[in-house]
């Protein structure tokens, strides 16, 4: 990291925090390492986040405002969405993207 580049803040919602839970525990059930190995990704993709959260492409859906938030993949079928106000990145949901997404962000 170069010495100006700004550093971010990550705040995690706690819904969000526990919906990252409920993918682990639901694949714990049927495989202990891979749940592991995928907290682990998705923790160092929203820890990523302090520098260049700006880096991902904006997240469109009809049910949100346009350009509120951003997202990024993680593990190939996660989706960390979130968003940028300030210095802070807010991480307001993260989704299995196996899932439809035609509902509002909490």
């Amino acid at each position: 990291m170069h010495n100006n580049e700004q550093v971010y803040t990550v705040i995690v919602d706690p819904a969000a925090s526990d919906r990252m839970y409920d993918h682990f525990e639901f694949l714990a059930q049927f495989n202990k390492t891979a749940a592991e190995n995928l907290l682990g990704k998705l923790l160092s993709d929203i820890r990523s986040l302090e520098y260049m959260p700006y880096r991902n492409p904006i997240y469109n859906s009809p049910y949100i405002t346009s350009g509120k938030y951003r997202y990024m993949v993680s593990d190939s079928r996660y989706r960390i969405v979130y968003q940028i106000e300030n210095t802070l990145v807010f991480v307001d949901d993260i989704q299995d993207c196996r899932q439809s997404d035609n509902y509002k962000l909490i």
